[in-house]
């Protein structure tokens, strides 16, 4: 990961733990009062603005995955207003109960900028991209949509990775072939329980 640096590891079990007690508060009290995991954290790298996802997965399966590529809030308020959302809100999926929530476990990821990729055609931008190291955004007039770096474990052929992520976009799966897609990479830094 790039530009505005590496968190550690306490800095990224703190985020996942944070987003753990934001989804809980919701299922069960409804409180918005900080819990000990937020209270008293020393802010520093969390009140930077950076793109994040939290990621949901339920028994090794997506349960919900929702996040900002370019960021609106603090690195803090953006992972927790995420967890509520992939928890809740993710349109793929019934919002969370409260039966799966010891089943589930949280990802974070923090993305650097995104950056253009240009490309001169399909062979080009199969060179260009990095399975397993870049996330890839897709752009068409109003369609859009991306995948995060850890999407390549699932599909780790490049064309077929860029099928599905035209399809995710509204677009044909060859779509991309065309050569007049805006195609943007980042980059992320994974904290998973």
């Amino acid at each position: 990961m790039e530009e505005k640096g590496r968190l550690s590891e306490e800095q990224g079990r703190r985020l996942i733990s944070i987003a753990r007690k934001t989804i809980e508060k919701e299922l069960f009290t409804k409180s918005t009062d900080p819990g000990p995991d937020e209270a008293g954290v020393e802010l520093g790298v969390f009140e930077e603005r950076r793109g994040a996802f939290v990621t949901i997965t339920k028994g090794g399966s997506l349960r919900g995955c929702i996040g900002h590529i370019i960021p609106r809030e603090s690195l803090l308020e953006g992972v927790k207003e995420n967890a509520i959302n992939a928890a809740f809100r993710d349109p793929r999926f019934s919002p969370l109960n409260k039966n799966e929530f010891k089943d589930i476990k949280i990802e974070v990821s923090i993305l650097t900028e995104p950056k253009d990729l240009p490309y001169g055609g399909e062979k080009d931008l199969l060179a260009k991209l990095r399975p397993g190291i870049d996330g890839v955004i897709l752009k068409k007039g109003y369609h859009q949509a991306t995948f995060l770096p850890q999407v390549w474990e699932q599909l780790p052929k490049k064309e077929e990775f860029l099928a599905h992520l035209c399809l995710k976009a509204g677009l044909s799966p060859d779509a991309w072939r065309k050569g007049d897609l805006q195609v943007s990479t980042y980059q992320v830094q994974a904290f998973e329980e």
